[in-house]
């Protein structure tokens, strides 16, 4: 009898741990794809990573930490997303340049209800097109995600960036 008990509970951890590591394979997956769409100029991608009723915003740690919303870039919905990419597309002038993102491994904070919390650091490399680069950027991404397997998107990104302070050419999404 504890023979079949044991069994019946190993195979219970066992399935319950492969559907963690499937789960945060398919966190990183979602935050691999979502940072190839902006450093490999897909930006047409970057939206449809969100759900439609989505929030996206950028804002410093100073003013996370004080309960501010305000954010430097701020949508709260995948069509307002595709209407900045657009107008980078279309609209907006700036000099040319691209982003390489260093992600580390997403830390998933809770399961409420098939919606994940997931915190992700970040580094953020800025090249000009004459090939001067910097450190452009660095924080966390503080997530909520929804979905199974592949179909996993994020319902809501906050960006909290490390420093206060902006350089001017923040067009491209973080």
């Amino acid at each position: 009898m504890d023979f079949g008990r044991n069994i019946a509970s190993s195979l219970k951890e066992y399935f319950m741990r492969k559907n963690e590591i499937e789960r945060q394979f398919h966190i990183e997956k979602l935050n691999a794809c979502y940072v190839s769409s902006i450093d490999n100029d897909r930006l047409e991608e970057w939206p449809h990573y969100f759900i439609e009723d989505c929030l996206y915003r950028i804002t410093t740690k100073e003013d996370f930490d004080s309960g501010r919303s305000i954010g430097v870039i701020y949508a709260s919905s995948q069509n307002m997303l595709i209407d900045r990419v657009t107008s980078l597309r279309d609209a907006n002038i700036y000099e040319p340049h691209s982003y390489r993102h260093i992600l580390s491994v997403p830390m998933i904070l809770s399961d409420d209800s098939g919606i994940l919390k997931v915190e992700t650091n970040f580094l953020v490399i800025r090249t000009m097109h004459d090939g001067d680069t910097i450190l452009f950027a660095s924080g966390q991404y503080l997530d909520q995600v929804i979905g199974e397997g592949s179909d996993m998107k994020f319902i809501e990104r906050t960006v909290v960036t490390d420093s206060q302070k902006f350089d001017t050419l923040l067009a491209i999404p973080l």
